[in-house]
């Protein structure tokens, strides 16, 4: 909603950086206008999700991932363990079950993503204070108990930007964790489940994981996903979990199908923020299936819930270019070989910038053989 890109609810509580000062210039100082004034304003006023899917259809898509809930603890679903929630606040609608019905009603796998396993730590600098006059030492509107099931209750295990510090040891988070991320997925049903990370928190991920594909199995959808990550803290078991990369693709043909997840522009809305072109998400497509993965892309929208003109062209063109080469994209299987001439992608997660340099590198070698052969 700040049009202020991804990460905001935590950002915007540590002084100094870009949110914290859009946050003090727009809506006060985080001692009393904290990220839950934040979530009232949030309305999804032009939300459309039967326009968007039938878009996302058109434009390729196979299966379609809602959010279910941020690292902002804010749960996007009707949830029966959490007051904050986008049906009781907010824009006041069920999002998850309005994509649930729209990707379904189109034949379309649905998935949903939890970031919730990572919120306890992530969230930590909202309990803090500004260190600097004329407000050093005012509690943030986190510190207030009153909202602690919103930022978590007082603790001193915060996540400062290591994968060891990324899941909490609390046990009775786990709990919570546990509680909310199954009520999703017995309420919702989804062929898909994404946790930002590797598995959290032992055998109480283990036991979930194990829950939903049984219940995948009860409605004899033997072949229901669950995504996570091979990096950072918790668990990956190959066997268990197909490989999420983030912002990022494997640097050869990889055995086990695989998934990129990606944005055509931050996570979340910012202003001023540059997109990828449609050849740019095409040429990345391209080389993720040739690698036997799948492309998991966000496509930005504003505030309101409608597409601003770059993920709108976006779509076009990707619709355009589906009609005539979707064969070549779904239903393939890798070769024996893959990619073409001698610049390779960078592999691995967050290396999208190396992956655009080369193909800058194509594009410029590509211009010098043209030129040599028009002389």
């Amino acid at each position: 909603m700040p049009r202020a890109g991804d990460w905001y609810a935590r950002n915007m509580y540590m002084y100094g950086s870009p949110q914290y000062e859009h946050h003090l210039k727009n809506y006060g100082h985080p001692s009393k206008a904290g990220y839950k004034d934040i979530i009232p304003l949030w309305k999804a006023e032009k939300f459309d999700p039967e326009a968007l899917m039938a878009l996302y259809k058109r434009a390729g898509a196979k299966y379609f991932v809602s959010m279910g809930v941020h690292h902002d603890n804010f749960d996007l679903w009707n949830s029966k363990h959490h007051r904050w929630n986008a049906v009781k606040m907010g824009p006041k609608r069920d999002i998850v079950g309005a994509w649930r019905d729209a990707a379904r009603r189109r034949c379309l796998r649905f998935g949903v993503s939890e970031h919730l396993g990572a919120s306890h730590n992530w969230f930590y600098p909202s309990h803090q204070y500004d260190q600097f006059w004329p407000k050093i030492g005012v509690d943030y509107d986190g510190a207030n108990p009153e909202y602690a099931d919103l930022y978590h209750p007082r603790h001193d295990e915060p996540f400062k930007g290591h994968s060891h510090t990324w899941y909490t040891t609390n046990a009775a988070y786990h709990q919570v964790w546990f509680n909310r991320i199954r009520d999703l997925i017995d309420s919702y049903q989804p062929d898909l489940l994404y946790s930002d990370g590797g598995m959290p928190f032992g055998e109480v991920g283990r036991s979930l994981v194990a829950h939903f594909y049984n219940q995948g199995t009860k409605r004899g959808r033997v072949d229901v996903v669950y995504n996570c990550k091979a990096l950072g803290s918790g668990e990956f078991y190959p066997e268990a979990c197909v490989q999420d990369v983030e912002r990022g693709v494997m640097t050869g043909i990889n055995p086990r199908p695989w998934q990129t997840d990606t944005s055509n522009g931050d996570w979340f809305y910012a202003d001023g923020y540059t997109y990828k072109t449609a050849p740019e998400v095409i040429r990345m497509l391209a080389d993720i299936v040739s690698k036997n993965g799948n492309l998991l892309l966000n496509v930005v929208l504003y505030p309101d819930g409608s597409p601003p003109p770059e993920s709108d062209a976006l779509l076009t063109e990707l619709a355009r270019w589906m009609s005539v080469n979707a064969e070549a994209i779904h239903g393939t299987r890798p070769w024996k070989v893959f990619g073409e001439g001698p610049t390779q992608t960078v592999g691995g997660a967050f290396k999208e910038k190396n992956y655009k340099i080369n193909v800058l590198i194509l594009k410029e070698n590509s211009v010098k053989i043209d030129k040599h052969r028009r002389r």
